[in-house]
């Protein structure tokens, strides 16, 4: 598929006075949308809007091109704008832009558009052929001087101007698309090559996945690495390498300078600090956490959801009259299936933190992490090493952070050792320092927990059973707090203790369970419902885990929220706190009870006024979705 076939004659428009970016990027869309690449214009310049946040699409030299990847794009586009005057698109050479790109392409589905989106990123590194563009007079013109230079460009592959004993270097672009500089900055680095006569292989990181891979033999045989690239990438296939770290700016600006280095360039060992990448000047502090995180929610959400489901599957098959405290195990097959599920989500914490930390300081990292998450698990104490007084998820990203950022100034620490001792840096030092400050932080942080739940505890037992609606208001809240945390343990286990003393002639520990489970049931149904109506909150990933949570959210597996708690916290907690807390409080104002201290809806047959109960879950869940449709921001698509 030829370039000029991508582009409908109607998606371009030469010799436009444009006032400012946001003109620019509304008569791009306008465009994309007049051709029928697009379902909803509104949402694709969201995700036009969220790319540009990161950095401007304009490369330089007068060339600008936004894009964006969305389920909003009903088929992979391209369209076009000449500006003789220029348009200021906030170029990082503060020169205006004449020539604008506005690619569309579509979530899922095929890539095959992505080839020919590279063939056109690659053209656009000949400045004399943009300025020819820029000049046509017509969109015949316009196209025939594309498909002129893609017929060049396809008699030149393949011809080489390397002299015999050139340098051989190996490269990898990437950027958080991987739709545009990822290809320019290839195609600045083969020209720069080409004119130096040296040999070069460059891998583009697309959002296709890797586009001309590199092989083990042409890394080995390569004298130097170059790579530039704007999210993180596999590292570990270049140690013992020279390597020189870049963005794709400075490849297509200066991909020269890229070259110089090469010589002077420090030797790249997988396990020590110089394996990351120096874009931290390029993102703020909040942005680099956030990142770290998502890589540890990311991996956490399938051990979350198959854990969960069977767990569910296992109430649905019990006999909660055979022991109700022992619900969800009573039969050999539900046993079975909550075992499973259980050691699922037995992963969950050491796996969110293990992959945080392995996000911040790579490999080092991960075995530091995923201990810590598992001490925040068990709760391990230096008093009781077993464990008593789990930290649950918290405690589990406090030990992701920890690890990741103790490793990453251990690393830094070990480049100062003798090169004699390299290779029992990873193997050894490593681990073993890296394994012991995890267990000494965990264990002092999980002793603090527990003196808050002993705290709590007498807090809630201090306001005995009187004032019942502002009891469920507390207690429901916390078990939306921190999902198996001191919060939300606390309250569970007040919730079991009153229901040991209840009976018929003083149900108030019956009210009191009840309170806690729709408490607990509130937040994952509410992430469920607030990922189908305001879909725009949550990532794509996210979209699709949500309906999941509905399963959990009936079943009392309040963790189901676990993942969308953490990847927004300051958002996603207090939302379904209050939702939770209006649910308690709506139990205990119509009297509703709870023989049983689990089970979600499978032990609606035991609770009194349970017509109620569904009506104090559903306004609590509700509240909650608009709560996160409120405070949540856009995210991208």
């Amino acid at each position: 598929m030829r370039i000029s076939e991508f582009i409908d004659p109607k998606g371009i428009k030469l010799q436009v006075a444009l006032a400012d970016q946001n003109e620019a990027i509304d008569k791009l869309i306008a465009l994309h949308d007049e051709v029928g690449n697009l379902k909803d214009a509104a949402a694709f310049k969201e995700a036009i809007l969220a790319r540009e946040a990161k950095g401007s699409t304009a490369i330089g030299n007068g060339i600008a091109v936004p894009h964006g990847k969305s389920s909003a794009v009903a088929k992979a586009g391209l369209v076009a704008i000449t500006c003789p005057e220029g348009v200021d698109y906030k170029a990082a050479d503060g020169n205006p832009s004449d020539l604008l790109f506005m690619i569309a392409a579509p979530e899922g589905g095929a890539d095959t558009h992505l080839e020919v989106l590279a063939k056109l990123m690659q053209l656009l590194m000949d400045a004399a052929f943009c300025k020819k563009l820029v000049a046509a007079k017509s969109v015949d013109e316009f196209l025939s001087l594309i498909d002129a230079k893609e017929a060049e460009k396809d008699a030149q592959s393949g011809a080489s101007a390397v002299k015999a004993g050139a340098k051989k270097i190996v490269a990898v672009t990437a950027c958080p698309t991987g739709i545009a500089h990822t290809f320019m900055a290839a195609e600045a680095l083969e020209l720069k090559a080409k004119e130096l006569g040296i040999a070069i292989r460059v891998e583009k990181d697309g959002s296709a996945g890797a586009k001309d891979a590199l092989t083990a033999r042409e890394i080995q045989e390569a004298d130097a690495v170059i790579v530039a690239a704007d999210k993180n990438i596999d590292m570990g296939q270049f140690d013992g390498k020279k390597v020189v770290l870049a963005s794709t700016k400075e490849a297509i600006h200066d991909a020269g300078k890229l070259f110089e280095k090469v010589d002077s360039a420090s030797v790249y060992h997988h396990s020590g600090a110089v394996t990351k990448r120096d874009d931290s000047a390029n993102e703020s502090v909040g942005r680099q956490l956030y990142k770290h995180l998502m890589n540890g929610v990311s991996h956490m959400l399938p051990f979350v959801i198959g854990g969960g489901i069977l767990i569910a599957i296992a109430f649905l098959l019990d006999d909660y009259s055979i022991d109700p405290s022992n619900f969800g195990s009573n039969t050999p097959v539900a046993a079975w299936f909550k075992t499973v599920g259980g050691a699922a989500f037995g992963f969950m914490l050491p796996v969110l933190a293990g992959f945080i930390a392995q996000s911040i300081a790579d490999r080092p990292g991960l075995a530091v992490g995923f201990v810590g998450g598992l001490l925040a698990s068990t709760g391990a104490t230096f008093a009781a090493p077993g464990g008593n007084i789990p930290s649950a998820f918290l405690g589990a990203l406090v030990a992701g952070f920890a690890a990741g950022y103790f490793m990453k100034w251990l690393e830094g620490v070990c480049d100062k050792l003798p090169q004699s001792l390299e290779g029992i840096k990873p193997v050894l030092i490593y681990p073993l320092v890296g394994i012991t400050v995890i267990g000494l932080v965990m264990c002092a942080i999980n002793p603090i927990v527990g003196a808050l739940n002993a705290w709590i505890s007498g807090v809630l037992n201090g306001m005995g059973t009187t004032s019942l609606v502002p009891l469920g208001i507390v207690l429901g809240a916390m078990m939306a707090t921190d999902m198996g945390g001191p919060l939300n343990k606390a309250a569970y286990v007040f919730g079991t203790a009153a229901l040991a003393e209840a009976s018929q002639d003083n149900p108030t520990g019956w009210m009191i369970m009840a309170a806690v489970m729709v408490g607990g049931m509130v937040p994952p149904i509410a992430i469920a419902l607030a990922t189908i109506v305001f879909p725009k909150k949550f990532t794509v990933a996210e979209r699709k885990a949500g309906p999941v949570n509905f399963i959990m959210g009936f079943c009392f597996i309040t963790e189901g929220a676990i993942p969308y708690a953490a990847a927004d916290p300051l958002h996603v907690i207090p939302s379904l706190m209050v939702g939770s807390g209006v649910a308690g409080a709506l139990s205990m104002a119509f009297k509703c009870t709870l023989m049983a201290p689990h089970g979600g809806i499978f032990v609606f047959p035991v609770v009194g006024h349970w017509a109620m109960y569904l009506v104090a879950l559903a306004v609590g869940s509700v509240v909650s979705c608009f709560l996160l449709g409120v405070l949540k921001k856009n995210q991208e698509a």
